[in-house]
Parts: structure tokens; C-alpha cells; sequence
């Protein structure tokens, strides 16, 4: 199997040393050129452009910001869709509009390409020790086949449905992480104007039903004050913004996910959009006057 990455950000770096570290041959292209030399350093082969990944690989990894960096990579003049060959499998772990993962994967298909869209949940620490969660859609008997190798990097691999699938998962995960985050913000802020410090109803709290994975991740950062980027504001307003613009094609109400944004527009417009998404706190924290940390 010989693979190409395109996008070595903050996820897509841990994720190509991982699957070095699975003993997989990888070519990769970026253009942070200090995020190729890191990884070409760990053992990955560096190309000079798409065509070049196209050409050389069987299956080829993207892992990008959003659907217009995708389909450019993808489908756009000196993209892969003028290199890539017949019987080549792509597989999309960006998180982006699942109309646009079916849009890309009906314009391959003409190239005899089959598609995966794999968008991925658990942010830069998973990403690094490799158990991030994936939610993939597409033909089942091609997610099969590649299953072992998104195994390399998460330790959650579940097959959603068919091209497509895998997104709008991945924007319902965006919803409740989001919500859970406002959730969580939401009650400090009560506990402290109230006079209750909200590290002990955090410990007293976590271990009911009210806990859960996102409160275990992100209580500590709001408490601590430590709003240092695992997943930032402006990646989440792009992720709530594609399941609002779903939610609106399929006609499915979405609400809370909207009022979820109006509160992440208003932290970007605070100057907060790079920091992580706990810091919904500080849009609690702006409208009372106090600091819940």
C-alpha cells in the first residue's frame, strides 16, 4: 500500500507519525514546509504537489481545514483528479459538509475512484496517541479493507453509512460537544455567583449523570483558566456552521446549535477564535462580571 497525505496540521502531523509508526510507506505534501521537514524526519517521503501524490499512490489521505480546501485538493485545477489513477482509494478525515463529500466522491467516481469520508473526533492529544475516534461512510466492503489502516490512528473506527455518513456524524458529535461545553459553562457560572466554588461541584458532579467525556476534558481547562488550543473556536464556528447549513438542507430544527454559535461568533469577535472551544466559558464570564476559574 503506498499512501499520501495532504495536510499536516495540528491534527494531520500526529496523525502521519502514527501511521509511520505503523511501518506504512507515506508521502506527504503541506504548505507549512517545518510541518513536512518534522515529518519527512520521522520517516515520511516529502513531494513537491498533488499530482505528484496522485500519481505514486494507491490510497490517499486528506486531512484539511474545510469543504473548499477538499474539493480544491480534490477536484481543482493541478488537483489530484488530474493524476490520480483508476482503482485508487480516497479517503477524505477532514470535517466537512456531507454535501460536498458526496459532490467530490460522485466527480471521482468518474475516475474509478472510490471514496471514504472519515472525519475524525478527539483532538490534538488523541491525535498525537492515536485513539481518536473515526466515523466513515461509504461502500462498506471498501471501509473493510481500510479499516486497519484508520485503526493505526484511532482507537474507535465505526462505519456510518454510505458516502456522506461519516460528516454528518461527525457535525451530530460537533453539536453535543459544543452544547456540552455551553452546558457545563453554564452551571460554574451559577455555582460561583451562588458562593459554591465550581471545582467542588465539578468533583461532585462528574462521576453522576451529568459527567461525561467532554466535561472530564474541558472542566479542568475552564477552572484552570487554561484555554491553550486542542480544538479552537473558529474550527467549531466552521463545524457548526456546516450542520446549520445541513440542518437547513434536510430540514432538521437546530436551535440550541444556533444560539451554540451566536455565542462562538460573539468569543471570535472578542479576539478568542484561536483559542480552544472551552472558552465558552468566557462568554459566561463576559455577561456576569465574574471569572469562573
Amino acid at each position: 500500500m503506498k499512501i499520501g497525505l495532504i495536510g499536516l496540521g495540528i491534527m494531520g502531523k500526529p496523525m502521519a507519525k502514527n501511521i509511520l509508526k505503523a511501518g506504512h510507506d507515506l508521502m506527504v505534501y503541506d504548505f507549512n514546509a517545518s510541518s513536512v521537514d518534522e515529518v519527512v524526519n520521522a520517516g515520511a517521503k516529502k513531494v513537491a504537489n498533488y499530482a505528484e501524490i496522485g500519481a505514486n499512490c494507491d490510497t490517499i489521505l486528506t486531512m484539511l481545514p474545510d469543504s473548499p480546501q477538499v474539493k480544491e485538493v480534490a477536484l481543482g485545477e493541478g488537483g489530484l483528479v488530474e493524476s490520480i489513477k483508476d482503482g485508487t482509494v480516497f479517503i477524505d478525515m477532514s470535517s466537512i459538509n456531507p454535501i460536498a463529500s458526496k459532490e467530490i466522491s460522485e466527480a471521482l467516481a468518474k475516475k474509478g475512484v472510490k471514496m471514504l469520508d472519515a472525519p475524525v473526533s478527539g483532538g490534538e492529544p488523541k491525535a498525537i496517541d492515536g485513539t481518536l475516534s473515526f466515523m466513515v461512510g461509504g461502500e462498506k466492503n471498501i471501509f473493510d479493507k481500510y479499516k486497519p489502516l484508520l485503526e493505526t490512528m484511532g482507537a474507535s473506527v465505526v462505519h456510518c453509512g454510505e458516502i456522506g455518513a461519516g460528516n454528518v456524524t461527525k457535525l451530530a458529535n460537533q453539536v453535543v460537544v459544543a452544547l456540552n461545553i455551553a452546558a457545563v459553562s453554564e452551571a460554574f457560572m451559577l455555582a460561583r455567583k451562588a458562593g459554591v466554588d465550581p471545582n467542588v461541584v465539578f468533583e461532585a458532579i462528574k462521576g453522576g449523570l451529568a459527567g461525561s467525556t467532554v466535561m472530564n476534558a474541558k472542566a479542568p481547562m475552564v477552572l484552570a483558566k487554561n484555554f491553550a488550543p486542542g480544538f479552537k473556536v473558529d474550527l467549531h464556528i466552521k463545524d457548526l456552521n456546516n450542520a446549520l447549513s445541513t440542518g437547513h438542507t434536510v430540514g432538521a430544527p437546530l436551535p440550541l446549535t444556533a444560539f451554540a454559535m451566536e455565542m462562538m461568533q460573539n468569543l471570535r469577535a472578542d479576539g478568542f477564535g484561536q483559542n480552544d472551544h472551552s472558552a465558552l466559558a468566557k462568554y459566561y464570564e463576559k455577561l456576569a462580571g465574574i471569572s469562573i476559574g
